[in-house]
């Protein structure tokens, strides 16, 4: 059985961004505070604060953030399935993301409560404090 990492609620609101694949590394995602930036042969997106993206922008906006608290070997299973199953069975849709120490997953503001609620139920300790949407 994996255990059960902490989890923390990060501020504000995030979006989404889908840029052209030969788009360069945008300027106005820059700044303090969680960025993903992904490049395939299909696109560039951005995960970033939902306050810096441009209005003409490409994105699907008010997501929030959960962070796994602590790092985690490469080899050990079921560390990510641990928070995405419990999400998945109340119905949260979700954008997972990994970096090189641990992982994010967002949930739209709207089904946050119910993120929470999920996550709590399955053992998780989920820190931070959920602002309105």
């Amino acid at each position: 059985m994996a255990p059960k990492p902490d989890l923390h609620l990060l501020e504000d609101q995030y979006a989404i961004c889908q840029l052209e694949a030969s788009s360069l590394i945008p300027a106005w995602a820059m700044g303090e505070g969680f960025l993903r930036i992904s490049r395939s042969e299909e696109e560039v997106s951005v995960v970033c604060h939902q306050n810096r993206v441009p209005p003409e922008i490409k994105a699907e906006r008010g997501w929030r953030c959960i962070r796994w608290v602590g790092r985690f070997d490469f080899g050990l299973p079921g560390i990510l399935a641990s928070v995405l199953n419990p999400l998945a069975r109340a119905g949260v849709g979700i954008f997972a993301v990994s970096t090189y120490n641990t992982d994010y997953v967002l949930v739209k503001a709207h089904d946050l409560d119910r993120a929470m609620a999920a996550l709590e139920r399955a053992g998780h300790v989920v820190s931070g404090v959920a602002l309105d949407p």
